[in-house]
């Protein structure tokens, strides 16, 4: 009973503290002052250091052009986005858990700095923007710093590397060396493409290096916390939700409208629906005994049959999770009398165009934010839940 309402304790000064700093900083105008302070700096290193970049664009060709699309790529939110529901299926639980709520993590953090500062990328022209992809345009439209593929990358490879040395037989020092110069290796590659690419300065990468290393740090001394939190924990599901939802508040208005707050909430949705599919399935689908990829119980063409199902499984939730919530959602604003707007999902005569934010100064209410958060909450609900349960029905 005590440790009961230990967990319940923390867990309410975790909520009312993010609740105390949302009511603080909008009284204060925290974002406004940080950004008076943070912009005129950032914005003059990226003026005076156009010239690296330029330096470094001047050795132009097709082959580098390829290599550092494809290296964004594969770091991007997209991939992980992809990568991770692999990682469940193939017996990977534990370390699934961890690198999609860093990503949340890193994906919030990353992004409340960028619309705080509100520091534009490298000017374009002189600078080449080289985006090959819908989602490096999208990139584009953020503001530069930190640099997100940066931070990613140190804070998600560095995780993995740290996985892999603690929880396999592959010891010794020259293993160690050799992990962490490729992954040194891996970072370097990918700040330096963001810099070739013209998408950042390089006080961007800089700052994306410093953060991730320092959000790479404190979550090695919480992962196994926050994992036995979620897996055994203490009203997690509720917990969860209450902070899913502030943190969609909890967010600064940057000086113009960007991507980066529909980033936000669709991995803050995201993890809400791994939290609480794997609490619900932990003993059943996601304990340490499971049949891991490549073992006798978990063959290759196994795997390709559970990917075969999985993949157009929870792209159908994803839909339906849309839809639903595309209905749902204004009747209930509507019925309570709150009134609405979109951008983007729900077609009005009165549509406003400049959406993004969960409520506006006007106090209306952006119903994209709701139905982006509970389509990515199904889609990831589904990975953990829903489709290990069609794993059982069929054998996989």
């Amino acid at each position: 009973m005590e440790l009961e309402g230990l967990c319940v304790v923390w867990q309410g000064a975790i909520l009312g503290g993010i609740l105390f700093w949302i009511f603080s900083s909008s009284h204060l105008n925290l974002t406004q002052k940080l950004r008076s302070f943070l912009q005129p700096w950032v914005t003059h290193h990226v003026q005076t250091t156009t010239h690296m970049v330029l330096l470094i664009q001047s050795y132009q060709h097709g082959f580098l052009d390829a290599l550092f699309s494809g290296l964004s790529c594969v770091v991007s939110v997209p991939f992980y986005t992809a990568f991770l529901p692999l990682l469940f299926w193939s017996g990977h639980g534990q370390l699934a858990r961890q690198m999609t709520l860093l990503m949340a993590f890193c994906d919030y953090t990353g992004n409340c700095i960028k619309d705080v500062v509100s520091a534009p990328r490298p000017p374009s022209p002189p600078v080449r923007r080289v985006a090959t992809t819908k989602d490096e345009e999208d990139n584009a439209l953020e503001y530069g710093l930190p640099s997100s593929h940066t931070l990613n990358t140190v804070c998600l490879s560095g995780y993995l590397l740290h996985y892999v040395l603690i929880h396999t037989q592959i010891q010794g020092p020259y293993v160690n060396y050799l992990g962490v110069s490729l992954v040194c290796l891996f970072i370097a590659l990918i700040g330096l493409g963001r810099i070739y690419l013209g998408m950042h300065s390089l006080v961007d990468i800089l700052a994306g290096l410093v953060l991730g290393l320092g959000i790479l740090a404190f979550w090695l001394v919480v992962d196994e916390h926050i994992d036995s939190f979620v897996t055994s924990g203490q009203n997690v599901t509720s917990f969860w939700v209450a902070l899913s939802f502030l943190l969609l508040f909890a967010y600064p208005t940057p000086e113009l409208p960007t991507p980066s707050f529909e980033y936000h909430t669709a991995f803050n949705g995201v993890a809400l629906g791994i939290v609480a599919g794997v609490q619900q399935t932990y003993h059943q689908f996601h304990h340490g005994a499971v049949p891991h990829l490549f073992s006798e119980n978990l063959t290759l063409p196994v795997f390709v049959g559970r990917v075969m199902l999985g993949i157009p499984t929870i792209l159908i939730v994803k839909f339906c999770s849309k839809t639903l919530a595309k209905w749902i959602i204004p009747v209930v604003a509507n019925t309570m009398g709150i009134p609405i707007k979109s951008s983007s999902y729900i077609k009005s005569d009165k549509q406003i165009k400049q959406g993004g934010y969960l409520l506006s100064k006007h106090g209306v209410f952006d119903v994209d934010t709701g139905i982006r958060f509970v389509q990515y909450a199904g889609l990831a609900w589904s990975v953990v839940d829903l489709v290990p349960s069609l794993f059982t029905y069929t054998n996989l």
